[in-house]
Parts: structure tokens; C-alpha cells; sequence
């Protein structure tokens, strides 16, 4: 578990009492960019053309995943195992955009890879979704421990102990996006404004470029621009990011492993599409 991307909770399971635990597949999604040219790497029906995590890595042994109701779901393998894992296009992309929506529920802690090794050495899109969370914002997981987070959300509550419930976010002060090495941020205040809540939600990721230019969008707000040959990120190293992720990647979808992500949770994706660029 890396400490420098979040702090887990073994309280979360309480804290995550009344958020969505099944994968059902309601109304939403947000503002799309032009779909032109993109085309389907999720069929909506199986997991043809994904993969687990060959072989057991720091999450786990894989996770388990399946769609239902044409989203593609993940939990930990059992649930409240600690057991996760990565489910990988077996397609490799280099430069592309990626439209993707997301329902995570709250407590868990997903993420969205690009360029992932099937060790999950990737450029990770953060979908950390609990207390102290970050969604849209970019974290070197397995390539340096960068974290180019500029604010934190929590959530706020109604109702104690088992009928505690999530009903809104809050969000911390922004750093500057220079501070962490990035081009732009949004502020805490426009994430709140972008977010729905219990609802289907669009990211947009832009990737092109051997140390890549990173832009990350949520509902068509720009969360963040990374510059992956000129940032000035801690613990960023170019030439060692390039070595360990190569030119092209897997597009992944992660289940944390550990305590944090509370049992009988998932988070679920659909409407899966890229274009090469």
C-alpha cells in the first residue's frame, strides 16, 4: 500500500454504511467530448480482450471482476479479503484519448491506469474515493510515488454509527498546480461543482508523447495538464518512468488491496472508448 498516495482506514467500512454496494448501471455520465473516431474497448457484456494481473503484485492476486448490467465491476477477491488487483486491456496504447465513466462507491480506493505494465507500473489517474480522496488527479504508481494531487476531498455525514450516510463533499485550500509540478489544476471548489454524487460521472484522459503531456478531464471540467518532459514533480524522473513503462501500455482499472476498501464495495466503469492519436 503506498502511504504517500492515501491513508486507509480500517474505519472505513463504517464509514462507507449507505453508499451503493451493487453494480447497477443508472442514468448519467456527463459531458462527453466528441465521439468521433473513438471506438469501444469494453463490449458492456464480457471481459473479452481484458486481463488480471498475470502474476500476484503489491494489490494482490487480481481482484475479482465481472460486468453486470453493462458495467464492468470490481471488488476484492473474496470481499473483505485485502485481496485486489488490476484488470488490463491486453491491447497496448500509446498516444490516445480515453473517455470512460465511473461509479465508485464511497470508501473505495480505484484508479485508472495508462500505460500500465502488467505489474501495474503505470501513470495512475487517481479514483481515490473516501476521506482524504482525490478523483482526476495523477499519482507514479509503481514509476516513483509522484503524487500530482493539489487538494483532498472528505465527506459529510448524516446519521451515526450503522445509519451513517455520505451526503455531500468537502474540499481542502488548492495548491498552485507549479507547486506539484503540474501546468493547471482545478480548484477543490470547481471539482466539488463537477462531481455528482451517487450518479455516473466522465473522465477524459489524454496521454501523448514518449514523457508524456497528461490531461485529465471530469465532466468536462480539466482537472489536471501534466508535462511529463519538463515537470519538476518530486520523485518524478523522466528517463526512469520511460525505461520502466515503455513507449506503450495497458489501460487498467484497479482494486486496491488491503483493509481500506470496505467489504461488499465496488467500483464500476463503462462506456469504455479510445482513440488513437
Amino acid at each position: 500500500m503506498h502511504s504517500s498516495r492515501r491513508t486507509f482506514l480500517k474505519t472505513s467500512a463504517a464509514l462507507a454504511v449507505g453508499a451503493l454496494t451493487s453494480c447497477d448501471s443508472t442514468s448519467g455520465g456527463g459531458n462527453r467530448a466528441d465521439e468521433k473516431d473513438f471506438r469501444a474497448i469494453f463490449d458492456g457484456k464480457t471481459l473479452h480482450g481484458w486481463h488480471k494481473n498475470p502474476e500476484k503484485i503489491g494489490h494482490g492476486t487480481g481482484g475479482n471482476w465481472f460486468v453486470d448490467d453493462g458495467a464492468l465491476c470490481g471488488e476484492q477477491d473474496p470481499p473483505g479479503s485485502g485481496n485486489g488487483g488490476i484488470l488490463l486491456t491486453d491491447e497496448k496504447f500509446g498516444d490516445f484519448e480515453l473517455l470512460i465513466d465511473m461509479k465508485p462507491d464511497w470508501g473505495v480506493c480505484s484508479g485508472l491506469f495508462v500505460r500500465s505494465t502488467d505489474q501495474g507500473n503505470c501513470f495512475q489517474m487517481m479514483v481515490d474515493y473516501h476521506d482524504t480522496g482525490s478523483v482526476g488527479h495523477v499519482f507514479g504508481e509503481g514509476s516513483g510515488g509522484f503524487v500530482l494531487r493539489t487538494f483532498t476531498f472528505d465527506g459529510k455525514y448524516e446519521g451515526e454509527g450503522d445509519a451513517r450516510r455520505l451526503v455531500g463533499l468537502t474540499s481542502t485550500a488548492s495548491q498552485k498546480a507549479e507547486e506539484v509540478g503540474l501546468l493547471h489544476t482545478c480548484t477543490g471548489e470547481e471539482w466539488l461543482q463537477a462531481w455528482k454524487l451517487d450518479d455516473w460521472n466522465t473522465a477524459r484522459v489524454r496521454c501523448v508523447g514518449k514523457y508524456p503531456r497528461l490531461t485529465t478531464w471530469i465532466n468536462g471540467l480539466m482537472v489536471c495538464d501534466f508535462d511529463g518532459e519538463k515537470s519538476t514533480a518530486a520523485n518524478y524522473d523522466k528517463e526512469n518512468v520511460a525505461q520502466t513503462l515503455g513507449r506503450k501500455g495497458s489501460i487498467a482499472v484497479q482494486v486496491h488491496g488491503g483493509t481500506g476498501w470496505p467489504k461488499g464495495s465496488a467500483c464500476r466503469w463503462r462506456n469504455i472508448r479510445v482513440k488513437p492519436l
